[in-house]
């Protein structure tokens, strides 16, 4: 079994040797969410929303690979190693394949059963809509804009495009290209919010934290017991549910995914750990332990970033 190491451990190790930052591979990376989310839906109780997100996810898997989009020039990339920024903000940044992507997820998704009726009108109203419009959405869906009832209907799919787009981009980058930004706590490839962060599993990564953005999908460390909101280190705890199958109320805590909250800006971010589960995804489960989020709304954390696949008209703590 790996040991998953303490804060000052692995500041003690030779920083050059820790994996900084894991770009994600599209391929495997929505082909292991696809099977988490669908794994997941068994007995859940969104379980149908999973299916049909598991179902999305495979179409996301199919389109990445064959999505093209361009890399940031070595001007841009200077420019945001010099000052401490987002290499490609999201909103401002948005590929023009991303259409491209998004015609193919219509398309299939068409006829496919797990798609929920009621959102057959939103399916067929994204594929009419002419392509400025389309931008104006997808920038408001970055940005968490979302008001209307139609954006919230269109937000996972539009959202889901986006992925695929961004995560082929952040693919295409190095290591060395990618700055080490101020805070730490936004994605340093494209600026947006972490949805959940992972402790890893396997080789150098091995016992290490990391936050996974909801948008480029791109994962940076960040040591443990820190806040990765506010990045405090002081009244950070944890919490969780009891274990499937416990009838105690002090009984078993499911550890697989728990929230760390902080005291200091009273805020909370899951955290899933792949040593008490392999298999785990930091999206898919985020959003497959949605019982924790309402227990967690019975305190007084707010969520500090929504699940970008799980859209809410009411934004997280500021």
């Amino acid at each position: 079994m790996q040991r998953i190491l303490q804060p000052g451990e692995i500041e003690a190790l030779d920083r050059t040797n820790l994996p900084r930052v894991r770009l994600p591979q599209p391929a495997s990376l929505f082909a292991d969410r696809a099977a988490r989310l669908a794994q997941k839906a068994e007995g859940n109780p969104i379980g149908d929303y999973l299916r049909f997100l598991a179902r999305l996810v495979r179409a996301q898997q199919q389109a990445a690979g064959t999505v093209q989009t361009a890399a940031p020039e070595p001007a841009l990339i200077a420019q945001a190693q010099e000052h401490s920024m987002p290499l490609l903000p999201a909103a401002s940044h948005v590929d023009p394949a991303w259409h491209r992507v998004l015609d193919e997820l219509l398309a299939a998704l068409d006829g496919a059963t797990e798609v929920p009726e009621a959102l057959h009108p939103t399916l067929q109203a994204l594929r009419t809509m002419p392509f400025d419009e389309r931008d104006t959405l997808a920038r408001r869906v970055l940005v968490g804009l979302l008001t209307e009832p139609q954006d919230l209907a269109a937000a996972p799919i539009v959202m889901a495009a986006l992925q695929v787009t961004f995560a082929d981009r952040a693919s295409r980058l190095q290591e060395s290209d990618v700055p080490y930004t101020d805070p730490a706590t936004i994605c340093p490839v494209c600026g947006s919010a972490p949805v959940a962060s992972v402790l890893r599993i396997g080789g150098r990564e091995a016992g290490l934290r990391y936050l996974h953005c909801g948008v480029c999908c791109t994962e940076w460390h960040m040591v443990r017991v820190k806040c990765t909101h506010c990045e405090s280190t002081k009244g950070v705890r944890y919490q969780g549910m009891q274990s499937e199958g416990s009838d105690q109320k002090d009984g078993p805590k499911d550890e697989v995914v728990l929230a760390e909250t902080c005291d200091q800006c009273h805020t909370y971010r899951k955290i899933a750990n792949q040593e008490k589960d392999p298999l785990a995804e930091p999206l898919a489960d985020d959003l497959a332990t949605l019982l924790l989020d309402l227990l967690m709304g019975e305190t007084d954390y707010a969520r500090a970033s929504m699940n970008p696949l799980l859209p809410m008209s009411e934004g997280p703590a500021e």
